[in-house]
């Protein structure tokens, strides 16, 4: 049985393209500190072309990893953040719980860049959701709660720990409320 953190297939490519959407918007602060590093823009550009359907789940699935490897190279908080954004955006391929990864990881590298602006990481998330489709806001609301499934990213471990499980929280709330 597959887990409740999959998404069916063409949940997983709706879900691929807001996740793209999100990371992108932190890109600048990757490029900033590796500007010859492309790897988390391939990354959201393959996570786009899977959403279009131009690519298939297992080819993306082998090559998931590696935007993730470009964050142990850059050294600002922000900018390993946002190549995390990048990563979660093309692991949505392989598991549709890796859309709220990706939007959850953009929204923290938006506060680590804006120290000074405590809205910032709230701004972000107003953002993901007002740009969240129905067909994206429905497929997103299937997902468990961050941290109460074992079975896949959104389960005890780096996605639901920290900063990061309180922002992918708060982010499966305004889905929800929004959703209203």
């Amino acid at each position: 049985m597959p887990s409740p953190q999959s998404l069916s297939e063409p949940d997983r490519r709706t879900v691929a393209l807001w996740a793209a959407d999100c990371a992108e918007r932190v890109l600048d602060l990757f490029e900033a500190e590796a500007p010859d590093d492309d790897r988390p823009r391939d990354a959201i550009a393959r996570a786009r072309a899977f959403g279009r359907g131009e690519l298939d789940a297992a080819g993306e699935i082998a090559r998931r990893f590696v935007a993730g490897r470009a964050a142990r190279e850059v050294h600002g908080a922000a900018a390993v953040a946002a190549a995390r954004a990048g990563a979660q955006a093309s692991g949505v391929a392989h598991m549709g719980a890796h859309a709220l990864g990706a939007a959850g990881y953009a929204t923290l590298a938006v506060g680590l860049a804006h120290p000074d602006q405590p809205d910032a990481a709230s701004a972000e998330i107003e953002w993901q959701v007002a740009h969240a489709s129905d067909e994206v806001r429905a497929a997103l609301l299937t997902l468990p709660p961050v941290g109460e499934n074992s079975s896949g990213p959104l389960g005890p471990g780096l996605l639901s720990t920290g900063e990061l499980g309180r922002i992918i929280a708060r982010l499966q709330t305004a889905l929800r409320t929004s959703a209203t």
